[in-house]
């Protein structure tokens, strides 16, 4: 690793984090939900989930149907737009200036993350590192995927700040010991505030120099 670099370090998630794809999202599991298992809510309920995680869950034992919905999922995502979320873009040039080591954790597959490179073919020129759900085993909010991050770019908890917007994903940046600052684009920031250190709406206007000053107690 570049001897140059702060001992600071960022985990983003990526959608709703770094990608603004929560609500298509929502609208693909509402639909399965509803279809397969009778349930109105389950998109709610699998934010930040592995798809691994997802079939065990509320489709265990069901091979057919877990190949029908990613064969679904997989049409779908080659159909989604994946826009940036507002400033993301001027805060990731901002923590490169500062020499910052950037890192995404996703719950997202290979597969889903190929569909994003196709859109965005400079996107691992942005991070340092992208860690996607082939590479750790327990899903959020396990805090396993934040610790592999902390691992691969070389920090401490105490000074690694996570960014996430889902219940599980900011569980998972809480046990794993991180400064954790939830994004309210996919929950409202009442909802997530209990979750985490401290809350932005987005990106926008968000600098290193205020990222430095949320800090856990």
């Amino acid at each position: 690793m570049d001897n140059n670099k702060t001992n600071t370090a960022v985990l983003f998630d990526f959608d709703g984090v770094v990608i603004d794809t929560e609500t298509q999202y929502s609208v693909f599991w509402h639909r399965i939900g509803i279809d397969y298992l009778g349930m109105a809510d389950l998109e709610t309920r699998i934010k930040g989930q592995t798809l691994t995680y997802i079939y065990e869950t509320f489709l265990p034992n069901m091979a057919e149907r877990q190949k029908e919905i990613t064969a679904a999922l997989d049409q779908f995502e080659q159909q989604m737009t994946f826009d940036f979320i507002p400033g993301v873009l001027e805060f990731i040039d901002d923590l490169r200036r500062h020499n910052v080591p950037m890192a995404v954790v996703t719950s997202s597959n290979d597969k889903k993350m190929a569909a994003v490179r196709r859109v965005h073919p400079d996107l691992d020129c942005l991070f340092d590192r992208i860690l996607t759900a082939e590479m750790f085993t327990a899903s959020k909010p396990a805090p396993d995927c934040f610790l592999l991050g902390m691992q691969v770019l070389g920090s401490e908890p105490n000074t690694t700040w996570v960014f996430e917007d889902s219940f599980n994903g900011l569980r998972a940046g809480m046990a794993s010991g991180a400064n954790v600052i939830g994004l309210a684009t996919t929950n409202a920031c009442e909802a997530i505030t209990p979750l985490c250190h401290a809350v932005i709406d987005d990106f926008r206007d968000f600098t290193y120099e205020k990222m430095l000053k949320v800090k856990k107690q």
